[in-house]
């Protein structure tokens, strides 16, 4: 992925790289796992919301699955210099000595994105207590909405339906769409 910018990734949807489908949505689904990047263990999170953005009709790229660290960063980088609509990664959110995914997105960020990080924890944490320990942060790159999932199955099936909420907003927002129809009506009277 040295190049991505003239190269499709590793891993396409349909065999395509992300910006070759004008109109539709792109995603990039990054797997931070140093264990799955070794092929030691299952990647198990990954093809999960690689299947949710299908799922919504967007074209994805990945899930691209790198050691912990650097690795994800220079993945973050590289999708957005395709300018894809969203970047979901999942794991390195914890506080294990190799967990650095929130160190590897925050430097790209240009606004985070807080109650949706706060967001994700309080829902994963009707699940588990456990996830009030995941570090993950939320914001925008440029026109680009980046997330950080645990690399829980369960993590991301609770980071996913936080993510139906308000995904489609944001992006909209971030293109500039007027969401002026959606608001919720003025108890007053007024919209």
């Amino acid at each position: 992925m040295s190049d991505a910018t003239s190269e499709p990734g590793p891993v396409a949807a349909a065999g395509t790289h992300p910006t070759d489908a004008p109109g539709r949505r792109r995603a990039v689904v990054v797997v931070a796992s140093t264990r799955a990047a070794a092929g030691t263990a299952d990647d198990t999170t990954g093809p999960v919301i690689r299947d949710w953005f299908v799922a919504r009709g967007w074209l994805v790229e990945g899930p691209v699955v790198v050691a912990d660290g650097e690795p994800v960063g220079a993945v973050l980088e590289a999708a957005l210099e395709w300018g894809v609509d969203a970047v979901v990664t999942t794991g390195g959110t914890g506080v294990s000595p190799t967990d650095a995914t929130p160190e590897t997105t925050l430097p790209l960020l240009d606004r985070e994105l807080p109650g949706i990080a706060e967001e994700l924890r309080r829902r994963g944490a009707a699940s588990t207590p456990l996830a009030v320990l995941s570090r993950g942060l939320a914001g925008v790159a440029g026109a680009t909405f980046v997330v950080n999932l645990p690399g829980s199955r369960g993590g991301v099936r609770d980071g996913l339906a936080v993510l139906d909420d308000v995904l489609d907003h944001v992006v909209d927002q971030l293109h500039g769409v007027d969401h002026a129809q959606n608001r919720h009506p003025d108890p007053g009277g007024a919209a």
